[in-house]
């Protein structure tokens, strides 16, 4: 059988580069609390920068998707100008469970499995794991150490969203959810300051379109129903995410009145693409709609295992509710993933928006850089980490509660490829390109993820 940790694997085809180099999955969970420091961690930042993503115990390299590998949880926690500690934790599935010979995490399960792989965030003051299109969310504790899967205390009726996004205006969270059992709808899923589902709207579709992100503005719920869609025939193939490109099914953009159902719903047609990931959004005064995204021409159209195709970088689409339109100007053509923004800012006019380079013929594979743009004035700065250095998502912080846009702190992992070592990195936002403020070392390589999040306290113990 091909092995993991060697070149043999990656000679068995386009799926096990998931599975190998800077991919291969840790084979344990480590608790660790004498951790190196260089630099001087901020005084400001007490809690925990968590990280999640596929780590499988026993994958089939014949037929791992990398969006489908067991998830596994990554925590540092910081206070005081220390590093406290580090964790990292499978999420305990039912498969996942039998596999390591423990017990599965207790609570309500939904969908055809309970594997949750892709975001970990803050949600009413609760710690969730998230994956969309099918398992209940798992609260997890401060330490990593407690699951529990929960449907929002019995308020959530199907699947959820791997990206609920906060209004900081409203304090809510919305969430656009689909799944494959129920290709004909899909669910506007708005969270209440409790943590409670207050608002669930169906949206009639075709095909079971793939829905991985949304925006909001100060009027619409922005939905991206795109020309990614379930695949009878991918399934029937075995692979494990039976989603494909199907160039039948109409691009369009839906702006949903916040207050309205799916008959208020204005459909503005776009070209063919697919977007993952959504920097921002908001209205403009003539009526018309910002929506600034990472695009991909388009997407798991050809061999499965992973993105099959190269962003086109980060673009502005100016949807027209007048005309049912949608205009596309390139902001940046560098290939690039993962936008994040100062999410105070969320809906609103912004300045500035941060992103992961990516390379071109790997798809979402760091290419070494982060960038920051400034979309007033048109420019991008970069950071470089440097040769064999592959930076994941990074995320902003802002100093203090009445801080500027970019006044605060970029934190997130970096691998380093030669010595099989990850290190925890903040940045100065104001002074991007310039020296790390602070580096946390770990003696080991976590595999590139997909989302995570600063958390504000806990996790001192």
């Amino acid at each position: 059988m091909a092995r993991i940790d060697g070149e043999e694997l990656n000679q068995t085809g386009p799926a096990t580069r998931f599975l190998s180099g800077i991919h291969r999955p840790m084979e344990t969970e480590l608790t660790l609390t004498q951790l190196e420091v260089r630099g001087t961690i901020p005084s400001a930042l007490s809690g925990r920068y968590l990280r999640i993503g596929p780590n499988p115990v026993d994958a089939d390299p014949a037929s791992y998707h990398w969006f489908t590998g067991d998830g596994m949880v990554h925590g540092l926690a910081l206070s005081d100008g220390k590093a406290l500690w580090y964790r990292n934790r499978w999420i305990a599935s039912q498969a996942n469970a039998a596999a390591r010979g423990t017990a599965p995490a207790p609570g309500p399960r939904h969908g055809l499995t309970d594997t949750v792989n892709t975001n970990v965030v803050d949600l009413a003051g609760r710690t969730f794991a998230l994956v969309e299109g099918g398992s209940y969310p798992v609260e997890v504790s401060d330490t990593l150490e407690v699951q529990r899967y929960d449907d929002f205390g019995g308020s959530l009726a199907g699947s959820f969203t791997a990206h609920p996004h906060r209004d900081p205006l409203t304090g809510e969270y919305h969430g656009i959810c689909y799944e494959g059992r129920r290709p004909n709808e899909i669910r506007h899923v708005v969270l209440g300051s409790l943590g409670k589902v207050i608002r669930e709207e169906a949206v009639a579709v075709e095909h079971g379109p793939m829905i991985h992100d949304c925006a909001l503005t100060a009027r619409y719920v922005v939905i991206l129903d795109l020309p990614v869609t379930f695949s009878l025939a991918t399934h029937l193939a075995g692979q494990p995410l039976p989603y494909a490109w199907n160039p039948a099914h109409r691009a369009r953009v839906g702006l949903m009145p916040r207050d309205g159902d799916q008959h208020a719903i204005i459909w503005c047609d776009v070209d063919p693409a697919y977007v993952f990931h959504v920097a921002n959004a908001h209205d403009l005064p003539d009526g018309r709609v910002v929506l600034d995204v990472c695009a991909y021409p388009t997407m798991f159209a050809g061999t499965p295992g992973g993105p099959d195709a190269t962003s086109r970088g980060l673009e502005r689409w100016t949807l027209d509710p007048a005309t049912g339109t949608t205009t596309i100007r390139t902001i940046d053509a560098a290939p690039q993933e993962f936008p994040r923004i100062d999410e105070r800012r969320f809906g609103q006019t912004y300045l500035y928006a941060y992103a992961m380079a990516v390379q071109a013929d790997r798809r979402f594979q760091s290419a070494g850089r982060l960038y920051k743009h400034d979309l007033v004035e048109g420019v991008r700065q970069v950071h470089d980490f440097g040769a064999g250095r592959h930076p994941g998502e990074f995320v902003f912080v802002p100093a203090h509660a009445n801080a500027g846009e970019d006044e605060g702190w970029l934190i997130g992992f970096v691998i380093d490829e030669a010595s099989d070592t990850t290190e925890l990195v903040i940045l100065d936002a104001g002074t991007f390109d310039g020296s790390p403020v602070a580096t946390v070392l770990l003696p080991h390589r976590i595999p590139p993820g997909f989302h995570g999040n600063w958390i504000n306290g806990g996790g001192a113990q």
